[in-house]
């Protein structure tokens, strides 16, 4: 079929042309939106989930929900080598200045660029070379301790007051959350503590990897109060064949049964998957309809695709020890647990440990019970076998 009309979308991030399975998260974002709008508490997000579920996907749906229920919206992907007050920075201006071309003369709006002022000076003492255009003088006192437990949650605070003196809200949107630091996490949690007690229009929509419910209680032991937790994982097979029939039939084109079980099958019903197998069976279909055998002629395709394009990129992290570590992981059945690793390594605890941490802290595995370990990105255990035989 013309593959220019191919729906169909793996991507990092990319849009699916049918969002299914997230009804439930999307309504809860809808409402947490609405009763800040309305100064009534609510508790923020932090989405949970392995690679490849759809969280940057589900964050960039609620940033247009929020955009069109009048939120001003900040959206940014934390990074392990970059400080979260160098990140947003450069956005909480651009918001500020937007509020400042809004009609009228606001005290607020200069206060709040005069307390980011003193914010990026306080922070340029520890991020070298961080620098950020501001022809302000700063507020002395606020936001410049250098502390950012201390001085984020003032920051934000005078920027959700500007907004509300401007008559709207702020959304503040953050991809790979797991990758700030603890201090940054908590200075986080407490900006959204301050928030809510004092019913000021800025919420936190993010998400992250499954170690974050854990973090998060590490950081603050209230932020289970604060916020909701949802985890967003593989897709139902109703949800699978929604995913893959409803836009295939928009096209004027339609997949049989037998196609929808075999992707279903093949993916476990994780969306990225989903999209990859549509996208190749849908370019090798003929006469308007996917069939079981094109799904199966693309396999051997859509897997090396995956192979070099999903798995390789986070393999080629890895050291030795790592690579050898999670290939000994993938030969154990679930629960899978450090001393049977250790065991089958014929390693000590403590060397195993170090190794453990390092892959914990690159995102690729996390501790989903006590003593537990599973993969952070979904079949990574089948490509080790592969790729390690």
């Amino acid at each position: 079929m013309n593959p220019l009309n191919n729906p169909f979308a793996p991507g990092a991030g990319s849009p699916p042309p049918e969002l299914a399975g997230r009804d439930d998260l999307l309504e809860a974002a809808r409402v947490l939106l609405g009763r800040v709008r309305q100064k009534r508490p609510e508790k923020s997000i932090i989405i949970t989930g392995l690679r490849g579920v759809g969280k940057t996907v589900l964050l960039n749906e609620i940033a247009r929900i929020a955009r069109s229920d009048g939120y001003q919206t900040i959206q940014m992907e934390a990074h392990e080598n970059k400080t979260f007050g160098a990140l947003i920075s450069p956005a909480l201006r651009n918001l500020l200045y937007e509020l400042d071309r809004m009609a009228g003369v606001s005290d607020k709006v200069k206060r709040g660029l005069a307390v980011l002022r003193s914010f990026v000076s306080a922070i340029k003492v520890s991020s070298g070379d961080f620098s950020i255009g501001l022809d302000i003088d700063p507020l002395r006192g606020t936001a410049d301790s250098g502390d950012i437990e201390v001085d984020l949650p003032n920051l934000l605070m005078a920027v959700a007051e500007a907004a509300e003196e401007r008559k709207t809200a702020v959304a503040l949107l953050i991809d790979e959350i797991q990758n700030v630091t603890t201090k940054e996490l908590g200075a986080l949690i407490m900006s959204m503590h301050l928030m809510q007690q004092r019913q000021l229009p800025m919420v936190l929509v993010a998400a992250g990897l499954p170690i974050m419910l854990g973090l998060a209680g590490e950081s603050k032991t209230y932020s289970e109060r604060l916020f909701y937790f949802p985890g967003v994982g593989a897709l139902t097979e109703p949800d699978v064949y929604k995913a893959l029939r409803d836009p295939v039939q928009a096209e004027g084109a339609d997949i049989d049964e037998p196609a929808l079980r075999e992707i279903y099958q093949l993916t476990q019903g994780y969306p990225y998957f989903v999209q990859e197998w549509g996208y190749q069976a849908w370019n090798k279909a003929q006469n308007g309809r996917i069939t079981v055998d094109d799904v199966r002629a693309v396999t051997p395709e859509v897997g090396k695709r995956l192979d070099m394009n999903f798995f390789r990129v986070r393999f080629e992290r890895l050291t030795p020890a790592e690579k050898q570590f999670l290939r000994t992981m993938a030969e154990i059945s679930p629960p899978r647990r450090t001393g049977a690793i250790a065991k089958a390594m014929d390693a000590t605890q403590k060397k195993v440990g170090m190794v453990r941490a390092s892959l914990i802290q690159k995102g690729m595995i996390y501790s989903p019970a006590h003593g537990e370990l599973a993969f952070s990105v979904p079949l990574f255990d089948e490509f080790m076998l592969r790729v390690m035989p």
